[in-house]
């Protein structure tokens, strides 16, 4: 019985022992980015610099002129649902792995195809294709590897790469313009045409193809097949801005105010207002 006794007292305290959970020393981030017509999916580990050297010849940490992982524990995973462009170069849909090698004034980006494997694993033979970006100094040091999305514009973004005071931009752009105009295009073709419909065309045109002429002809049927759209009228003032017609943009403005006033809606007075201080 005793030994039956010390038998579960030692299986108990294995089982106690093996419930310890321990904060990942390199924790994992997965960062999802709407863009253009899909997402960007970002899945990476972040190692910490503890007093250690990066960034040197022979460094502990991503030494210069060496693969690296672009992070810590399995390679840094890039998932595209729509087709972009990186260094100039087509990234169908798909799941890829960012591998980079670090440069004094550039860095070299590796798209590789094994984005399954652990981070050390890299193979030259699975490389998609390569570009350089430059390096830059940051005033401040940056303590735990950083990667963020950022400037995410309709067809452009930068994936930004941050640890000690090194800073790395990458480029991501993306065409939607035209695959958007098929659509509003057909849309407009058809033999009812909705107010909502027109609002959508004039927006398209206003802050993606930038044809200001094709997107005032379509707010103003926006506005003349829902008069009490005072969002409309706001847009409507700025493509008329925008165009050099003051006087115009300002009556429409003047509409819009009128009408988020009795909308009972105070950031749309607000936007108005601002905007007729600028005429």
């Amino acid at each position: 019985m005793k030994k039956l006794a010390l038998l579960a007292s030692m299986a108990f305290a294995f089982t106690a022992q093996s419930q310890i959970k321990m904060p990942a020393p390199s924790p994992g981030q997965v960062i999802t980015q709407d863009f253009g017509m899909g997402k960007l999916e970002l899945t990476y580990s972040r190692p910490s610099i503890k007093g250690r050297q990066l960034f040197k010849e022979g460094s502990e940490l991503a030494p210069l002129g060496k693969v690296w992982r672009t992070g810590a524990n399995s390679a840094t995973k890039l998932k595209v649902t729509d087709p972009i462009m990186m260094g100039g170069k087509t990234v169908d849909t798909g799941s890829y792995a960012i591998f980079t090698i670090p440069g004094k004034t550039e860095w070299t980006i590796i798209i590789n195809k094994d984005s399954k494997n652990w981070g050390t694993n890299y193979a030259e033979q699975d490389d998609i294709f390569r570009f350089n970006v430059p390096a830059m100094k940051m005033k401040e040091s940056v303590e735990v590897f950083t990667m963020q999305f950022a400037n995410i514009k309709y067809e452009s973004c930068e994936l930004h790469l941050m640890w000690g005071n090194v800073a790395v931009s990458i480029p991501i752009t993306t065409n939607i313009r035209e695959r958007i105009r098929t659509q509003v295009e057909q849309a407009l073709a058809m033999d009812k045409v909705a107010a909502r419909t027109y609002f959508t065309a004039a927006n398209f045109y206003y802050d993606i193809d930038k044809d200001l002429n094709k997107a005032l002809s379509n707010i103003t049927k926006a506005c003349e097949a829902d008069p009490k759209a005072f969002y409309m009228f706001l847009l409507k003032a700025k493509i008329e801005k925008d165009l050099g017609d003051k006087v115009s943009a300002k009556v429409s403005a003047e509409k819009c105010v009128a009408l988020a006033v009795e909308a009972k809606n105070d950031d749309y007075v607000r936007s108005a207002k601002e905007l007729i201080s600028k005429l």
